[in-house]
C-alpha cells in the first residue's frame, strides 16, 4: 500500500495570479467631504467643541489600524487630508488624548433581515501585570488589574452591536440593560440568548420592555457537562410570566438536573414549566 501524499496543484493563470498578489497590499482611503468635522455650536455656556465625534473617531481608528502613536497619526491624517485636497483642521496630541476617554463609538453595522437576534455575553483581559507563566517561573508581581468587556452579537452576521468595558467587580446582569440601550429604538430585537449569570428579574424587565423573548441556555452539572442540552424559556411578553420567571428557572434547573441524561422519556423545559404550574394551580 502506498504511502498518502498531499495534493499539488500547478498554477497555470500567472497573470490574474500575479494581480490578485499585488492587489492585496493596495490601500485606499476615502473621506467623505460631506462628514461633520467640525460641530456645530451646542449652545450650552464654555468653549465649544472644535472637533466632532466623527472626527476623533477616525483619527483614533487609524491609530489602532496601522499601530502609530498620537503624534504620528495626527501627522499622517494630516497628510491625508493634503491628498484628498480637504482643507480641514487635524486634532492635535492633547485633543486626541483628552477626547478618547469620553468618546461615544458609533458601531457601523450592516444589519440582519428581520427582527435581530442578540448574542449577549462577556470576558475578561488583562490590563496590566505580568503573564501567568511568568508569575510562576520568576516570582513575578501578583497584582493584576482585569477589565470586563460586556458584548452584544448579531446572531445572523457576527457582528458586534453593543460593547460597555468595566472592571472586574461588576457583574455580568447589570450591564445588560446598558446593552440593550445601545440598540436603537426603532430596531425590533426578537430575541435575547445569554447565560444563566443574565438570569434576573431586571434583565427579563429589560428584554421584555424591548418587545423581546428571552433564550437563556442552561448548564446541567459537571457530571452531565458533556451531554448538555439548550433549554428554551417561556417568552416574558406576557406580564405574568415575566415576573414569575426568575423562579421558575430556578426550579426548572432542579427538575431538569434530577432528570437522568440520555432518557428517551425525559421531560423537556416546557413540560417541567407546565408541569409546575398545574401543580401550584392544583394546591390552591
Amino acid at each position: 500500500m502506498s504511502n498518502w501524499a498531499p495534493t499539488k496543484y500547478k498554477t497555470k493563470n500567472w497573470s490574474s495570479y500575479n494581480g490578485s498578489l499585488k492587489r492585496r497590499g493596495s490601500l485606499s482611503i476615502w473621506f467623505d467631504p460631506e462628514m461633520v468635522w467640525t460641530p456645530s455650536p451646542s449652545g450650552k455656556r464654555g468653549r465649544q467643541q472644535q472637533f466632532s465625534d466623527a472626527a476623533i473617531q477616525t483619527c483614533l481608528t487609524l491609530k489602532v489600524l496601522f499601530g502609530m502613536p498620537l503624534r504620528q497619526t495626527t501627522g499622517f491624517v494630516q497628510s491625508l487630508l493634503l491628498l484628498v485636497g480637504l482643507d480641514w483642521t487635524v486634532p492635535d496630541l492633547s485633543t486626541l488624548c483628552c477626547r478618547q476617554r469620553t468618546l461615544n463609538v458609533d458601531l457601523s453595522y450592516r444589519g440582519s433581515k428581520g427582527p435581530l437576534d442578540l448574542l449577549i455575553d462577556s470576558t475578561g483581559i488583562k490590563a496590566e501585570g505580568e503573564g501567568e507563566w511568568n508569575a510562576r517561573k520568576h516570582g513575578g508581581s501578583k497584582r493584576r488589574i482585569w477589565r470586563k468587556i460586556h458584548i452584544g452579537v448579531d446572531e445572523e452576521t457576527l457582528e458586534v452591536r453593543a460593547v460597555e468595558v468595566t472592571g472586574s467587580n461588576i457583574g455580568d446582569a447589570p450591564m445588560l440593560p446598558e446593552l440593550l440601550n445601545q440598540i436603537p429604538p426603532d430596531q425590533d430585537i426578537g430575541s435575547v440568548k445569554a447565560d444563566g449569570a443574565y438570569d434576573t428579574r431586571k434583565c427579563h424587565e429589560a428584554i421584555a420592555a424591548r418587545g423581546a423573548h428571552a433564550l437563556a441556555i442552561v448548564l446541567e452539572p459537571m457530571a452531565h457537562k458533556a451531554r448538555s442540552r439548550h433549554a428554551r424559556m417561556p417568552s416574558p411578553g406576557n406580564r405574568r410570566v415575566t415576573e414569575r420567571l426568575p423562579v421558575t428557572m430556578r426550579s426548572m434547573r432542579n427538575d431538569i438536573w434530577a432528570a437522568p441524561c440520555g432518557d428517551v422519556g425525559a421531560d423537556t423545559t416546557a413540560e417541567v414549566v407546565s408541569k409546575r404550574n398545574l401543580s401550584g394551580s392544583c394546591r390552591a
